[in-house]
């Protein structure tokens, strides 16, 4: 909204100043900040009312050290979370860009479901919460959306030969650029010639094969969206750990975001130019001062918890810009934390069912699982396996952004 008036300002009037908004740097940087401080201003204010409603986390015992303490610890944070990312973006992004909106939506959808689901346990005294089958459905609604609007939707569009090619024509020289086009095309990491287009796994079904990859690219973006978020949820085990690592990898999203829009730094990269992607980063630079901000209560020992009001709410949109600037395939790496996790869980319950199948006796891979419960019981304090996790999320993130150039 801020920019719509500041932009009317430097156009109609010529206000002196007004025209730095046109900039996604400047923008990028009140948003952080304002996040920042909506999240530790009016966050206490928040968790104040959380307290008040008695809306506090419910604790299963599972002879874990400092597990009790935290009992009536306020949960739901993740209100924080999304109300400090959504103020900035509508008062400083461009709410007609179609990257922003899928953003704003994958917020409002994934914070719906995550808060039904804490309201069940916490009113409705249910310790399970919303249905696994349901929490599924709604991320699949939400990866048919988001699947569908950036294979039809005529905004979305790449370039994936960001070189010119200069013309001489009558004795002026005109600078030719490569045309934007409709593509699902992805990138693989850490290979030269690394796009990827999904229409080509149906090359087989003939010449026409293109209008199909909607039959490819929406499965996947479903299946994408559906693992990370339920990685995010999984990550959000002890104080810290889930807020942490997901601001890091956003943070690294933020930079591919920025040069995947910016076709100066893409065609210096030679990577893939997605026109008007470059947005996506003030969204970004909110939501990494949001998720900053709420750490200020959430790290040890934490003040409140984010529920899956924010854990769902994370994981859905760091997986929509994974898949909105064409890096999904880097997930694995990216969220490296999120994979250990989710991992962790699926061979441990994998490998109980078949030991107890072929020697009736359930045997254990980890002592506990999500991975973090396993250190828990090895001894570790929960401080010093989050700040780990940090450190591996780091070089994780520092790996991720070196396959710009590494091919």
């Amino acid at each position: 909204m801020l920019y719509y008036f500041f932009e009317y300002l430097h156009r109609n009037l010529d206000v002196p100043g007004t025209g730095v908004f046109q900039y996604i740097t400047f923008r990028s940087g009140l948003a952080i900040i304002l996040s920042l401080m909506i999240s530790t201003i009016y966050g206490k204010r928040i968790i104040n009312y959380l307290r008040r409603q008695q809306i506090g986390e419910t604790v299963r015992e599972l002879g874990l050290e400092g597990q009790t303490q935290k009992a009536g610890t306020p949960t739901m944070g993740g209100l924080i979370i999304i109300f400090s990312t959504l103020i900035p973006v509508l008062l400083l992004a461009k709410l007609d860009n179609i990257y922003v909106i899928l953003l704003i939506v994958t917020t409002l959808w994934m914070g719906t479901i995550g808060f039904i689901d804490d309201y069940i346990k916490i009113f409705k005294k249910d310790k399970e919460g919303l249905k696994g089958r349901f929490k599924v459905i709604g991320q699949i609604g939400l990866g048919l959306i988001v699947g569908s609007v950036l294979y039809f939707h005529p905004g979305v569009t790449v370039r994936t030969d960001t070189s010119t090619t200069d013309i001489f024509k009558e004795g002026t020289v005109i600078t030719a650029l490569a045309k934007e086009e409709k593509s699902t095309a992805t990138t693989i990491p850490f290979f030269k010639n690394n796009e990827f287009d999904y229409a080509e796994l149906l090359a087989w079904t003939g010449d026409n094969y293109q209008d199909y990859a909607w039959l490819i690219f929406i499965p996947v973006v479903i299946f994408i969206i559906t693992a990370v978020s339920n990685g995010a949820n999984l990550t959000d085990g002890i104080d810290g750990l889930a807020a942490g690592t997901s601001a890091i990898s956003v943070l690294t999203l933020g930079i591919f975001a920025f040069v995947s829009g910016n076709i100066i730094f893409s065609n210096y990269l030679n990577i893939m130019y997605i026109p008007h992607s470059g947005e996506m980063t003030v969204y970004i630079a909110a939501f990494v001062g949001s998720l900053v901000g709420f750490l200020w209560y959430n790290a040890y020992p934490a003040s409140v918890f984010m529920g899956d009001t924010g854990s769902l709410t994370i994981g859905g949109i760091i997986a929509v810009l994974a898949i909105a600037v064409r890096k999904e395939l880097l997930i694995p790496v990216l969220c490296g934390i999120f994979l250990a996790e989710n991992l962790s869980v699926v061979l441990q319950v994998a490998y109980f069912k078949y030991t107890k199948k072929k020697y009736g006796e359930g045997r254990r891979i980890f002592l506990m699982s999500p991975l973090h419960h396993h250190y828990q019981k090895k001894g570790y304090h929960e401080s010093k396996i989050v700040t780990r996790f940090w450190i591996v999320a780091i070089l994780l993130a520092i790996f991720s952004l070196v396959s710009l150039k590494l091919r």
